[in-house]
């Protein structure tokens, strides 16, 4: 999985937009403004990347055991969030997956009415 391909799945996503709110490096994706994935650009351009992604507690630590390169996240809370390393040992397929799970972790903690609306956008 290259930068462009990362990009472009998160970004087709219903209501997903981008944003860089702590620094320049760092690319937040949201939905309903609450993250679901973010990512450090030096790290895709130093060919070393890696996507925090939001998971169910249970399931983030079944990945963890199963995955070398599922991590508990760096600057999160390490109990909802994973790092997961791309190129690695975790096929490209499974990463989308990951970010699916990760969306709809966030989707369903909005509230109906946000989820509503975002469900009523054209994508």
């Amino acid at each position: 999985m290259n930068l462009e391909i990362y990009y472009e799945y998160c970004l087709s996503k219903k209501g997903v937009t981008e944003h860089f709110p702590f620094d320049q490096d760092t690319l937040v994706f949201k939905v309903g403004g609450k993250m679901f994935a973010l990512s450090s650009i030096n790290q895709w351009e130093k060919s070393e990347p890696s996507v925090n992604l939001k998971c169910n507690p249970d399931y983030a630590q079944e990945l963890r055991a199963q995955y070398d390169d599922i991590k508990p996240a760096f600057h999160m809370s390490k109990v909802h969030w994973n790092t997961v390393v791309i190129n690695s040992e975790v096929p490209d397929k499974f990463v989308k997956e990951l970010i699916d799970d990760s969306y709809e972790l966030v989707f369903k903690s909005l509230t109906k009415k946000i989820q509503s609306e975002i469900l009523q956008l054209e994508n």
